[in-house]
């Protein structure tokens, strides 16, 4: 039986990001996200300012009218939710734990993708995948992601393998056909994963239509000013103290951070996928709209 505190939680998330599916992001996720292309479903006739690549000379000749062809998107798509749940998803300072952003994030990507009559699926995964839910449709089914998001148990310390190329290839034999792929990540990538992590990425970005969220927290980048400090390493363990009262220290570790999210963000853009960084003590909707216009208009 699912506990009380969890189904508060579902019916929350719900609520909010269903509103959100339905009212904000509405118009914006069928412009943002296409489907495999155009067939053919009728004729009619000409009308000013109709384009006249799309005439059907055919029908025009036996007719003696000008008629064009009309064409519809061939709409349905799978979007399939990736998402990092390795230990460093349980951190978070101000506002909400990394978990709790990524799971929000995912839902209003699911509750968009059902309104459209789109099929959604789960990939969970820490240094390899972890869970898998295979795409369907409908509310049910996506309640039952979110679920599994939430009851999801991360590891707390010891593995310090980045899971996105584990996950990318997971992905790659699961289904042929294009899909959309929403990855959320922290990126934490040591510098000898990052050859592989590229290489899984590139791939994917060619047949799939791959966006991808950065989550972070502000300590993440920022030490506060405490002195002695133990910091934990959540991925593979191990303490570390550090003095935070030192300005060098605090700079040091500011520019580390700094460089590090430069170089993820570099990543993204020379593979061309689109991205946004998500902050957990900020609001994540504005950041979404983003990367949703950037796209709408390009297309």
């Amino acid at each position: 039986m699912i506990d009380r505190d969890l189904i508060a939680r579902l019916r929350r998330i719900e609520i909010k990001t269903s509103r959100l599916a339905n009212q904000e992001m509405a118009g914006q996720y069928r412009s943002v996200f296409k489907g495999r292309g155009m067939s053919f479903e009728e004729v009619r006739p000409y009308q000013a300012g109709d384009d006249v690549r799309v005439i059907d000379w055919n029908v025009s000749a036996r007719t003696g009218e000008l008629f064009i062809k009309v064409f519809v998107e061939e709409r349905e798509l799978t979007v399939f939710l990736l998402l990092d749940m390795s230990a460093s998803a349980n951190f978070g300072t101000r506002g909400s734990l990394r978990r709790e952003l990524i799971a929000e994030v995912a839902a209003v990507h699911a509750f968009s993708a059902i309104k459209n009559n789109d099929r959604v699926g789960l990939f969970i995964f820490t240094d390899k995948v972890a869970h898998f839910v295979p795409p369907k449709k409908g509310r049910t089914h996506v309640l039952r992601v979110i679920r599994d998001i939430l009851e999801f148990d991360a590891p707390r310390s010891g593995i310090s393998a980045t899971g996105i190329p584990d996950a990318v290839k997971y992905l790659m034999n699961i289904t042929k056909k294009r899909s959309v792929a929403v990855l959320l990540s922290d990126f934490f990538i040591s510098p000898d994963e990052i050859p592989g992590v590229k290489r899984a990425l590139s791939v994917a970005a060619q047949r799939h239509d791959f966006v991808a969220y950065v989550t972070r927290d502000k300590a993440d980048e920022e030490l506060p000013v405490g002195g002695l400090m133990t910091l934990e390493n959540l991925e593979g363990g191990g303490l570390h103290v550090v003095d935070s009262s030192s300005r060098k220290v605090r700079q040091r570790f500011r520019r580390a951070a700094q460089e590090d999210r430069a170089n993820v963000e570099s990543l993204l853009k020379r593979l061309s996928i689109d991205y946004e960084v998500l902050w957990t003590q900020q609001d994540y909707i504005p950041a979404v709209n983003r990367l949703f216009s950037r796209r709408a208009r390009r297309f």
